[in-house]
């Protein structure tokens, strides 16, 4: 089976699907892989680092899809809503395309590959199982998400993170909040931790304290008389707007108090909920700093712009898009090492066979056979009702 792996088209993605160290795994599963020059050169892969691991070097885009069984990218479809639109020509019937690709969040965007007679496989859809954990890319980005996040704030923040004590005084250590205990979350306390901030961490699952404890962290426990809704796969659900209203409440006396917030709840397809607003904006002392890791969701504070940095009173509020793209080398080799333990998951000899009682496959398959397959997908208006798999 050939594996095609093209430039990535949306604005400022400097990722690549595949690093040249997963080619050789790759080789050893029968799946050979055609690269588009040039594809990785913005992850600081050149295209001798692939042909040196046995790929080939495709003349041209086009060429590529022509050779190409399986497509791999990591933003295509309503993940790339824009630019894909260029691809769609290049694609042929049975064609597969793996890639991240929104279909929650934007399902009108899936319909043209399944027009195309294209089996669209999303990345963010893989389930949160054991087996399937080398292949959760969601969890690899938002690990370099909340690394970075931490960074923009230290770096935005008018006063050093640690308790410094010097001959010319002590210096007090920043104090920040995280809201939202998942990877990214997490992943941000122990960032602010080694960084010597007083960090504390908020989630509306109970079961999160002992994680956010475990990593040197005070758990922020908010007395909610109203029992909140449970997610499943590891995630948050949508919670009523009485509950919310009262988190945004509650919170706003915790935010008061900080120098930086990072925040990160957000639900998959769906809004990510106001738990900032304005008022708790307007009640931090000047310098502190907002990271709103939610962004691209709507954002988690009530004055976030995607994509900008803004100030509102004393407060920064950064509308972080993307980071993992912003340490590209290293958020490419976490995305080809899920992405190749996929690929070797899925391919028996020679190629992905679709059906069966896979639950991977299952959960992550959004169109096949010419049609919308996802329910949650086909759900949107326009789209052509599921079949069974």
């Amino acid at each position: 089976m050939i594996v095609g792996l093209p430039k990535e088209t949306y604005p400022q993605e400097r990722r690549v699907a595949l690093a040249p160290a997963s080619l050789a795994g790759l080789a050893k599963a029968g799946i050979s892989v055609v690269v588009e020059a040039g594809a990785g050169a913005t992850a600081g892969f050149s295209d001798q680092s692939y042909v040196e691991k046995g790929a080939r070097l495709a003349a041209s885009r086009q060429e590529l899809f022509q050779q190409a069984d399986v497509i791999v990218q990591v933003r295509a479809a309503g993940a790339n809503p824009q630019a894909a639109q260029a691809d769609l020509e290049l694609f042929r019937t049975g064609q597969t395309l793996i890639a991240l690709a929104e279909p929650l969040s934007r399902p009108q965007d899936v319909l043209p590959l399944a027009q195309r007679g294209v089996t669209l496989l999303a990345l963010e859809l893989i389930p949160r199982i054991t087996r399937a954990q080398g292949m959760d890319v969601l969890s690899s980005m938002a690990t370099l998400a909340g690394y970075k996040a931490v960074l923009l704030a230290a770096d935005n923040l008018p006063r050093v993170f640690p308790l410094l004590m010097t001959a010319a005084g002590t210096l007090s250590p920043a104090h920040m909040l995280v809201i939202g205990a998942g990877v990214a979350g997490l992943t941000a306390i122990a960032v602010g931790r080694r960084l010597g901030a007083v960090v504390e961490g908020y989630d509306i699952r109970p079961e999160a304290a002992e994680q956010v404890q475990s990593l040197g962290a005070r758990f922020v426990k908010l007395p909610l008389e109203t029992e909140v809704a449970k997610g499943t796969g590891g995630y948050a659900a949508a919670q009523a707007d009485e509950v919310l209203l009262r988190q945004r409440q509650l919170l706003g006396e915790v935010i008061a108090r900080q120098d930086v917030v990072i925040a990160t709840a957000a639900v998959p397809g769906r809004k990510a909920p106001v738990l900032i607003d304005r008022a708790a904006v307007e009640a931090m002392a000047d310098g502190s700093v907002i990271v709103d890791l939610a962004a691209e969701q709507g954002g988690n504070c009530e004055l976030t712009v995607a994509g900008q940095t803004i100030r509102h009173g004393g407060a920064t509020i950064i509308g972080a898009v993307n980071l993992p793209s912003s340490v590209p080398h290293h958020a490419s080799q976490m995305f080809s090492h899920n992405v190749s333990a996929l690929l070797t998951h899925l391919v028996k000899d020679g190629r992905i066979v679709m059906g069966g009682g896979d639950e991977i496959l299952r959960s992550i398959t959004v169109c096949h056979d010419g049609q919308v397959v996802l329910p949650q997908a086909a759900q949107s208006p326009g789209q052509p009702q599921p079949k069974s798999q």
